[in-house]
């Protein structure tokens, strides 16, 4: 059967470079080992093929000849040899997936103080309590060290023994095709260490399930989605390992007045035309409980924003405040009696150009518009 290009097996352009190469043949080999689809003859080839196109491109001497003459510089003697592993490293390709091959990179057992699990806790607050900050007490579940064993799983006045399936290296090899691959031990899961008599309270597992109660601080200014670490208040080690970490997620809930972006605070307020037109003074809440008065000139249009610096949330980090924007809403009446129908009718006919810039500009270019 005719060699596929060895650059077509790989995926890669012939001016790819040796980490593009690596890289190509590691998702390659990765997806068609031998451990990954046992009896599967097509993957199988598929692993060998990758393997043979890699020797060759990763070896910038067999590169060069394989560039210049093609398969054909490896046929006839000792062809098949200087296509197959030659001088590529290919510990380094598997080692993440394996473990390490061949016993050239040991690196002996795992340490069995493994660190504990990280915790999440969701809070939900008000956008007031943001402004002003809060202490809460929280109540989560979590698991703490054992005190009977002091966290190593075993009775006390015993200790664990070395692992019989690995001789306490923590580490088993096997045999897989071209390779000795070498994976951390099933049966003690690295540590090297068998639990042979169990702690009652625990169960040999080192840790117990425990509710656990905290007060924590909420910062001022804190908003949604904001993330708090709690260092070291997630769940305990395994055999005497640190402990994880708790991180609190904020929620804030969204405000009947006040919408937020940022640091900064939007407020709309409605008006009539009346106040819009001839102006007026108005009077709002802000978030922390007290009230501003903002003067409304006449001729205000709708949507005008008016800023009131420093009004808004506070930093989470550094000092002051944001800015609180209060955008105007002027509202088209609904409703008219009698009386007041009569007097708009009045205003419109004596209205004139200056009284609304704004339509006399836009007919005067519709006029222009229409002509063309």
């Amino acid at each position: 059967m005719t060699k596929r290009d060895f650059y077509d097996v790989l995926g890669v352009s012939k001016n790819a470079s040796p980490q593009e190469l690596k890289s190509a043949y590691r998702k390659l080999a990765v997806k068609h080992h031998p451990d990954k689809n046992p009896g599967n003859k097509t993957s199988e080839d598929k692993f060998k093929e990758a393997s043979e196109a890699y020797g060759i491109l990763s070896d910038q001497e067999k590169k060069q000849n394989y560039d210049n003459f093609g398969h054909a510089a490896f046929e006839g003697g000792g062809g098949r040899q200087a296509g197959g592993f030659g001088g590529a490293d290919f510990s380094d390709i598997f080692e993440d997936f394996f473990g390490d091959f061949g016993g050239g990179r040991s690196q002996g057992r795992r340490s069995s103080n493994t660190r504990g699990s990280d915790l999440r806790y969701d809070l939900s607050i008000t956008l007031e309590e943001a402004y002003e900050g809060k202490k809460q007490d929280i109540k989560f579940s979590t698991t703490e060290k054992c005190t009977t064993c002091k966290g190593n799983g075993s009775k006390p006045g015993s200790s664990p023994d070395r692992c019989t399936m690995c001789g306490g290296n923590g580490k088993v090899r096997s045999n897989q095709g071209f390779f000795t691959v070498q994976q951390t031990c099933p049966q003690c899961a690295g540590s090297g260490e068998e639990i042979t008599n169990p702690c009652n309270d625990c169960n040999g597992q080192g840790n117990k399930q425990a509710s656990k109660k905290l007060s924590v601080t909420i910062p001022k200014g804190v908003d949604d989605g904001t993330r708090i670490r709690l260092a070291s208040k997630g769940e305990a080690g395994v055999k005497g390992g640190a402990s994880g970490d708790l991180y609190l997620f904020i929620n804030v809930h969204s405000h009947d007045l006040f919408k937020r972006s940022d640091e900064n605070l939007f407020f709309e307020f409605p008006i009539s035309i009346a106040d819009a037109a001839l102006g007026t003074t108005i009077e709002i809440p802000t978030i922390d409980g007290g009230k501003a008065k903002i003067k409304i000139p006449d001729g205000t249009q709708n949507g005008k924003q008016f800023r009131l610096k420093g009004k808004g949330m506070p930093y989470m980090r550094g000092s002051g405040n944001g800015d609180l924007y209060v955008q105007i809403n002027t509202e088209v009446p609904i409703s008219l009696n009698k009386e007041q129908k009569n007097l708009l009718e009045k205003f419109r006919e004596i209205e004139n150009e200056k009284s609304n810039p704004s339509i006399q500009k836009f007919f005067q270019k519709a006029k222009s518009f229409w002509k063309n």
